[in-house]
């Protein structure tokens, strides 16, 4: 492309303006894609601009996927703006409809799950039905759920999910640029929605424990506006923080001003007790708990409860969509919490889920993979090499979701992570499905006689 053509035709010569000058020339078809743009240094100074100037434009037409910058031919068109996608999500393993083992997604069993017909209709008998007054949280459901907060919350708000919650929390905490700390490896769809907002993201390596202080030590001298992590049943490793270790990253953040948020992805379904950091810090600390996989995932609720002006802030742009979440289905849940016989059931689900896990981490043990961790509905299950053993495991009718997902840097990943809340109870069966996964995890070079 010459760089004085497109210059005549930028009216506005900021970076927002380049931007937009550009967009329009591609959406109109005039440049097409494969087209070689010019310079950042030539544009710029056609343009009476600096570099950083273009460059900026560059990187907001490169996060709407209009551009790529290639070494040799520098960087090119691809085509109109699209609509952002969840990558690391939608990627979690499609290998076809043949395979009969999916340990891909960590799904709840429906068998476990409690009825709901009777908190629906309780709940369709509430009064105030389709009122338009917007419940931040309905009075039955923040009575049922406050007794157990493990601390006092200034702000509550019930949101559709816990992704939502997290997404919306750290979309309100940060403008593009700004630096979020969350632990790694995490949430595959946490570091996707990091990358939507335009976060900059500080990983904290774990352990057994949870995040390592040094690393969030580390991570807090980058000032990130926010710390994201799972106090329990963490996907994908299945680590729980001790209360000592929640001691000591507490003390590293006492100093900071960083928004505390807890995501309590599993809620009633984990076996380790909650710490929670909102104790000490109740004014920067904000908890999301999930009922999904304990209670429904067709109630798609999650309560919000912690510091008051973060919570309000999801509040706040939250109008601009749904607003509010349905009282109906608040009320629904909160039945669901106040029932003796639900509570039993979500006890029993958790004894299940939990007996799963361990039964597979120990078979694997004695074929010498060890996957550490001790709560959670996933096995995160190191491999000598991750797109060989996926397509062993592919080959056998497993899907499995593949560590790379997980992390910052993809190519530092050596895992698998394996959804057991639906594993085989049966012995032989489950016998058999660790012979295969000890096979790809090994890829054949070490084997323990149990094999």
């Amino acid at each position: 492309m010459d760089t004085a053509w497109l210059a005549q035709r930028i009216a506005d010569p900021s970076a927002r303006g380049i931007a937009a000058a550009l967009t329009d020339l591609i959406r109109e078809g005039t440049v097409t894609a494969q087209t070689r743009l010019p310079t950042v240094r030539g544009l710029a100074r056609e343009l009476g601009v600096s570099s950083g100037t273009v460059a900026d434009a560059w990187a907001e037409l490169r996060k709407h996927g209009m551009i790529r910058t290639e070494r040799r031919r520098g960087t090119v068109v691809l085509g109109p703006p699209e609509v952002p996608r969840p990558i690391r999500y939608e990627r979690l393993g499609h290998w076809g409809d043949r395979l009969a083992i999916d340990l891909t997604i960590a799904s709840p069993d429906t068998a476990l799950l409690p009825p709901l017909e009777a908190a629906l209709a309780a709940a369709a008998r509430a009064d105030g039905l389709n009122d338009y007054a917007r419940a931040t949280i309905t009075p039955r459901l923040r009575a049922a759920v406050e007794p157990d907060w493990p601390f006092h919350a200034e702000g509550w708000l019930a949101v559709g999910g816990g992704y939502e919650a997290v997404q919306l929390l750290c979309q309100t905490a940060a403008l593009p640029g700004d630096r979020i700390a969350i632990e790694e490896p995490t949430g595959a769809r946490l570091l996707d929605i990091l990358e939507r907002v335009g976060v900059q993201i500080v990983p904290v390596a774990c352990d057994e424990h949870g995040p390592i202080p040094g690393a969030l030590e580390k991570a807090l001298r980058a000032r990130p506006v926010a710390f994201v992590y799972q106090p329990r049943g963490q996907s994908p490793c299945g680590h729980a923080v001790t209360p000592a270790r929640s001691a000591e990253l507490a003390e590293l953040l006492e100093p900071a001003k960083t928004l505390i948020v807890e995501d309590d992805g599993i809620g009633e379904l984990s076996v380790s007790p909650m710490v929670s950091m909102g104790a000490r810090f109740p004014g920067r600390t904000v908890l999301v708990r999930s009922y999904s996989k304990s209670h429904g995932p067709d109630l798609r609720i999650a309560v919000t409860g912690g510091a008051a002006d973060a919570v309000e802030r999801v509040r706040v742009l939250r109008s601009f969509g749904p607003g509010w979440t349905s009282p109906d289905l608040q009320d629904t849940l909160a039945h669901l919490l106040g029932e003796a016989g639900v509570r039993e059931r979500v006890a029993h689900a958790r004894e299940v889920y939990a007996r799963r896990r361990a039964r597979l981490a120990a078979e694997l043990a004695a074929r010498g993979v060890r996957t550490g961790g001790g709560d959670g509905l996933v096995l995160w299950v190191p491999v000598h090499d991750e797109p060989a053993a996926l397509v062993t495991l592919a080959a056998h009718g497993i899907s499995v979701a593949p560590g790379s997902r997980y992390v910052v840097e993809p190519a530092a990943a050596h895992h698998l992570r394996l959804a057991t809340a639906r594993l085989t109870d049966d012995p032989d069966e489950l016998s058999a499905l660790a012979d295969v996964i000890a096979l790809a995890a090994t890829g054949g070079r070490r084997l323990s006689a149990a094999t």
